[in-house]
């Protein structure tokens, strides 16, 4: 059953349904949201937008993954807002309002998996589920003080959620306790199929310069510490000085703009222009975006060319050693942020997190520092199929503390 639907609670307003979960399993017990992109059955689809959910049907099948979730006892409470098609990271939803960061409840919670991390920060729920795209947990959890992974690309199904941008969406998913982010690990992921490499590991130091200023940045200085007493002494290193990207990690946000661009406008331009819905402040705007992109074919031919060189240059740092950096570039905006202002931050995040997301590698945000008493993550790359291994090794160092 639902529990409180006020939209700031992170839950859609729908009308409860029954939802079996196995009596036992590594899961029994634990409650669990699940963002409103992936189909659970009797329910709705609603992915953000009235009018996508206007048209939906409620679903004859739960998605595999949200099966695996119940089949393991889980205990299902409620869909998870979204922003509107997954095309956020802010988490300010138009149509159904901002879910309340619990722990910074003046701040942002950050999207697209918004409704998702705030059920969790709030501890309406032990675990929820997510999706991130661009950043679509990984910001989130930072911003909520939270567990959040962007698995390797692929490694989770995705049949029965609404994609994004497929070549770039993945499912993630929201924990206040390393445990019980583990064991759903645990479920979802199966046996890894890679290992953590042995070497130092290594700080990506232009990703640290992207911090949106010096006292955020210093305030990582005992993150870092905490995992290299973990790791080893880390290497320095700026991952976006390579001979096909002359500008460094602002190219590689190029690309990943526009390849993903392609990819959205090929999934929901059809949809959009023949039902010209009514988007909120910057999605509309993104859309647009999007639209253009897809007939320029100058930016298509450079972007790309150059994403499977950044992704081959990513995967052969991640065989060797384990990548360190910020998930974010501060602590959650305050919701008062203007729109355009939040853009442009919006810009600063994703020149951080389209490493993982042009790499498809996994990427753990641990919940290490409070800085001006709000959340900070610090996080952690590793090889292809390295997630159980990664998601331990992020328990090792919270636990360094």
């Amino acid at each position: 059953m639902l529990l409180d639907t006020d939209p700031s609670s992170g839950f859609m307003r729908y009308s409860p349904v029954p939802v079996a979960q196995a009596e036992t399993g590594p899961l029994a017990g634990l409650t669990m949201g699940i963002k409103d992109l992936f189909d659970v059955a009797g329910y709705p689809t609603g992915c953000g937008n009235p009018a996508k959910l206007a048209e939906a049907e409620p679903a004859m099948r739960t998605a595999p993954c949200v099966q695996a979730l119940l089949d393991a006892g889980g205990v299902f409470v409620g869909k998870t807002i979204t922003d509107e098609l997954a095309f956020s990271l802010q988490g300010q939803n138009a149509h159904y309002g901002t879910p309340v960061n619990g722990a910074a409840p003046d701040r942002i919670p950050g999207g697209s998996s918004s409704g998702s991390a705030a059920a969790v920060s709030c501890g309406l729920v032990d675990f929820a589920l997510g999706s991130d795209t661009g950043g679509s947990v990984r910001a989130p959890a930072s911003y909520c003080g939270l567990h959040g992974i962007r698995t390797t690309h692929g490694r989770v199904e995705l049949a029965d959620c609404m994609p994004l941008a497929p070549g770039y969406d993945t499912a993630g998913w929201f924990a206040r306790d390393a445990d019980i982010f583990a064991r759903v690990g645990d479920v979802l992921l199966g046996d890894d199929t890679a290992d953590l490499p042995d070497g130092s590991p290594t700080l990506l130091t232009d990703v640290l310069d992207l911090m949106i200023d010096a006292p955020t940045r210093d305030a990582l200085g005992p993150a870092i510490a905490q995992a290299e007493r973990v790791l080893g002494p880390a290497d320095r290193l700026e991952i976006g000085d390579f001979a096909e990207t002359p500008n460094g990690l602002e190219d590689w946000l190029q690309v990943f703009r526009v390849t993903q661009a392609l990819e959205i406008w090929g999934e929901h331009g059809s949809w959009i222009e023949s039902r010209d819905p009514q988007f909120g402040p910057g999605v509309r705007d993104r859309f647009e975006w999007a639209r253009r992109v897809s007939r320029d074919e100058a930016a298509k031919a450079s972007a790309l060319g150059l994403r499977p060189c950044i992704r081959a240059h990513v995967r052969g740092l991640a065989e060797r050693q384990v990548l360190i950096l910020p998930t974010v570039p501060a602590i959650a905006p305050l919701c008062a942020t203007p729109v355009s202002a939040l853009e442009v931050f919006r810009n600063r995040v994703l020149t951080m997190t389209c490493i993982a997301g042009i790499s498809g590698l996994p990427q753990v945000s641990i919940p290490l520092v409070l800085h001006e008493g709000c959340p900070l993550g610090l996080s952690i790359i590793g090889p292809a199929g390295s997630d159980r291994a990664l998601i331990g090794l992020a328990g090792r160092i919270a636990a360094a503390g």
